[in-house]
Formats: structure tokens, C-alpha cells, sequence
């Protein structure tokens, strides 16, 4: 796929759609409103250390990448603007992954992009179809969207970079990356998932299965699919749940 047409069609697209109607206001339980508070510091990064490690056409669809990410941030702002609630500067939890990624080389930063990307997947699906408010369903709906081109992007540009032997050696640091994520995710947000009608083990078995289908799209080389296989259930950590 030649993703930097596919994110130029998506941004020609989004300055012609309507905005959401920000004037009839949002309901957001107080739990849920620090979480979409902490999700909205997330978002607003410049991706200025990602776009230094990318070069040519990739480099310009990562601007456009970055674009979006940018676009979710001032989106989640209105949302918490139109449910009366403010914004926050920074969060410890934004901090650690930001340290984390900018610490590491493109491939490794990638990895930990596709962590976050995921449970992304998963938190906006259940902000989603976890309230009864229009607007914040609006909101969600229209960033999950864009997360769900956001990850096989990702996927792309790893393919194919850890086949043969070495492939199981990353997969399980990768999942060790991803257990640690989303511990500090089911600690800092449990809360407010239960009040979106998710336990933390159905929040915590919805990432680990889409997180699954990122290793096999990854992890297939020259030589056909590497050997990755799922996360066995003895293994998932305890302290996830």
C-alpha cells in the first residue's frame, strides 16, 4: 500500500468533514474524564524524534501520521472542553513512554508505537460503546478510525524485519514491553473502564489478542512467517488482571 497517498487522501478528507457539534455539550463520568484527560496528553506529542529517524516518502507520511495523532489530541481537547472539564499539561505515565521511545533506534521505537497504538485500538472502542453521550461516541468513532490504519502502517514498515531465528527472541521482549504498558494502563485507568463496562481482564484479553495479530503481521520475513507463537495462557503476567 503507498501510505503516503492514503494519509494525503485522509487529510484532503478531514478539511472538508464537519466538525462534531461541539455547542450541544458532553456528559463524561468524572473517572472516564481523567482518563480521556490522561489518553489527550498522548496524543499531543510533535513527533519531532520520530521524524528526524525517517528519510523520503516515509518521512512524509510520518508527518502526516504525526498529523492525525495531533488532530486526536485537539479533538479529545474539545470533547473535555465541551464536557466542561480542562486539560492536563503532562502525566508520569506520557512521560516514562516518551523517555522510552525517544531512547531507542526507528525499529525499536516503531515496536513501542505499536504497543500504544493497540491499547489505543482497544480504550477508544470501549469510550465508544461505553457511554450513552452522542458526542463523546462521535469523538471515539472518528479516532478509532484513524488507529486502525495507524497500526498495519506501523506493521509495514517492520515487515519482515525480525524473520528467521531472531524473530522469537523479539517477539518475547516485545511482549514483555507490552505486559509492563499495559500493566501501568489497567492501574492508571481501571476506574474509568469499569465505568465503560469493561473489567480489566476483558480490557486486558482485547489487547493481548489484537497485539497477537501484530506479531504475525511482523514477523514474516523472506522465508515466509516466523515461527511466533501465541502468548500461552500460563504465561500471560498475573499482574495484568
Amino acid at each position: 500500500m503507498d501510505w503516503l497517498e492514503e494519509f494525503t487522501v485522509e487529510a484532503q478528507r478531514r478539511q472538508v468533514r464537519p466538525e462534531p457539534e461541539w455547542d450541544r455539550g458532553a456528559r463524561l463520568d468524572p473517572a472516564v474524564a481523567r482518563s480521556v484527560q490522561r489518553f489527550q496528553v498522548g496524543e499531543s506529542g510533535d513527533g519531532a524524534n520520530l521524524l528526524a529517524k525517517a528519510d523520503g516518502r516515509y518521512q512524509e507520511a510520518v508527518a502526516l501520521f504525526v498529523a492525525e495523532e495531533q488532530n486526536h489530541a485537539r479533538l479529545l481537547a474539545r470533547l473535555l472542553e465541551a464536557s466542561g472539564t480542562t486539560t492536563i499539561d503532562a502525566h508520569w505515565s506520557d512521560a516514562v513512554f516518551v523517555q522510552l521511545r525517544r531512547a531507542l533506534g526507528l525499529r525499536l521505537e516503531l515496536m513501542v508505537l505499536l504497543i500504544a497504538e493497540v491499547v489505543a485500538l482497544r480504550y477508544y472502542r470501549a469510550l465508544r460503546d461505553g457511554v450513552d453521550d452522542p458526542l463523546t461516541r462521535e469523538v471515539a468513532a472518528r479516532i478509532l478510525a484513524d488507529e486502525e490504519r495507524h497500526v498495519p502502517f506501523h506493521c509495514d514498515r517492520l515487515h519482515g524485519e525480525f524473520g528467521g531465528p531472531t524473530g522469537k527472541a523479539v517477539a518475547f521482549g516485545w511482549r514483555v514491553l507490552l505486559a509492563g504498558a499495559l500493566a501501568v494502563v489497567l492501574l492508571d485507568h481501571g476506574s474509568a473502564l469499569r465505568k465503560l463496562g469493561l473489567t480489566r481482564i476483558a480490557f486486558a484479553a482485547g489487547v493481548l489478542e489484537r497485539f497477537e495479530r501484530v506479531l504475525v503481521d511482523v514477523h514474516c520475513g523472506r522465508n515466509g512467517p516466523a515461527r511466533v507463537r501465541p502468548w500461552p495462557r500460563r504465561a500471560r503476567p498475573r499482574g495484568l488482571v
